[in-house]
């Protein structure tokens, strides 16, 4: 059984729940070696014990949060894309489609940024 489908069975629209789901498994497609995990009630993605990007659900969005450095270092890029941001995560309403060529750059830029750290969070 696949860590997500817990989290999954648990979102009561299958539009949402396909959605989701279309991230979840794009995001371990591409970047194969980051370990699945759910913790807080939210898949995530994690390199060698430290988190990359974790997602969570809402009635209007998919939120990503990839820590703050990373919200920082691609604040205008999320702004281009359409995206409403907040400090800590950005959010994807449902309705809009996902910009994976920025979801990459931003998995990829955690990934090389935290290759040395040893700490879950920043």
């Amino acid at each position: 059984m696949d860590i997500f489908d817990t989290f999954l069975k648990g979102i009561d629209s299958e539009k949402i729940r396909n959605k989701t789901k279309d991230v979840l498994s794009w995001v371990e497609k591409t970047f194969p070696k980051l370990e699945k995990a759910v913790k807080w009630n939210q898949p995530m993605f994690i390199d060698h014990g430290t988190f990359i990007i974790g997602f969570s659900v809402s009635k209007k969005h998919l939120a990503v949060a990839p820590e703050i450095k990373s919200i920082n270092h691609f604040s205008k890029d999320i702004e281009d894309a359409g995206y409403n941001q907040t400090k800590m995560l950005f959010q994807i309403p449902w309705d809009r489609d996902v910009d994976y060529s920025l979801l990459e750059k931003i998995i990829k830029y955690n990934i090389e940024e935290k290759k040395n750290v040893e700490t879950f969070w920043w």
